[in-house]
């Protein structure tokens, strides 16, 4: 672990500063989750492939909402059948550690970090959460569990029954039920995404450390940038090589390796200062 790492992490620890994480697809990678800029973030409808960036959008749903939910529910039968990795895990062990110093901004919508065991307090899913759905017609701004009758089991990515179908009905209205998550078509808001919240936090974060992320949307590049600003620390780790704005940063750090063994690395150094 680099010396500067090590000198801001005590620094953070002894004035009671965040130490935050960002992190995107990269972290649930170990986990056998593909990602939607991957090589499989392809869905075929009839003749057409259509990248996830073409079918995870408001337009799309509005224009065939089956097939937008057929996607959907085959992805999240990915995630549902997923467990955490040891990175996840390692976020668990470091935010027992560091308690309300802790901060964990996640782009991932696979329920992972629950299922690891981070509080739902100090945990922000800026792009939604799989778990749960909400009105597709913007009736009201209530959120619903996703419904038992879906079947994730064994499920046929070409199919919703009738049954799933009439479940996908929001109670209120009757219209569509959509997916809790921000489609590429779609801003960020405090309501749903914590938008006001997370740039406060990243203003107050004396390290973020960025993973599994190329912080392709503009949420997560503000939050660098409002860390940078306030003279913080901006730890960036991937498994691929960067080429971007913060090469020319001087207090970002960018680490090309695997999240998962970084953040194992990170959580016993932690344990070391502590």
């Amino acid at each position: 672990m680099d010396d500067k790492i090590i000198k801001q992490l005590k620094l953070c620890l002894s004035k009671n500063s965040r130490i935050s994480f960002l992190v995107g697809a990269g972290v649930s990678a170990d986990s056998g989750i593909p990602t939607f800029r991957g090589k499989d973030g392809y869905w075929t409808v009839g003749s057409v492939n259509y990248k996830a960036q073409e079918i995870g959008t408001f337009e799309m749903f509005s224009k065939a909402s089956m097939e937008v939910w057929k996607w959907f529910l085959y992805r999240k039968s990915i995630t549902t059948k997923a467990a955490p990795n040891a990175g996840h895990f390692a976020l668990y062990d470091i935010e027992q550690m560091i308690g309300d110093n802790f901060a964990l901004i996640s782009q991932n919508v696979d329920s992972l970090h629950k299922k690891a065991g981070n509080s739902l307090q100090r945990t922000y899913l800026i792009h939604g959460d799989f778990d749960y759905v909400r009105c597709g017609d913007n009736c009201s701004s209530d959120i619903y569990p996703f419904p038992p009758e879906i079947n994730l089991e064994n499920r046929d990515k070409n199919v919703i029954t009738e049954e799933e179908w009439k479940a996908l009905r929001c109670p209120k209205c009757n219209e569509d039920l959509r997916p809790h998550v921000l489609w590429f078509d779609e801003r960020y808001n405090e309501r749903y995404f914590k938008l006001d919240t997370v740039l406060k936090i990243s203003k107050h974060s004396g390290i973020l450390f960025v993973l599994g992320t190329t912080l392709a949307t503009n949420l997560p590049e503000k939050i660098v940038r409002n860390v940078l600003s306030k003279n913080g620390m901006v730890v960036y780790v991937n498994i691929d090589e960067y080429e971007g704005f913060l090469e020319k940063m001087k207090n970002a750090l960018i680490i090309q390796q695997d999240s998962t063994s970084f953040l194992i690395e990170l959580k016993d150094i932690i344990k070391q200062i502590i």
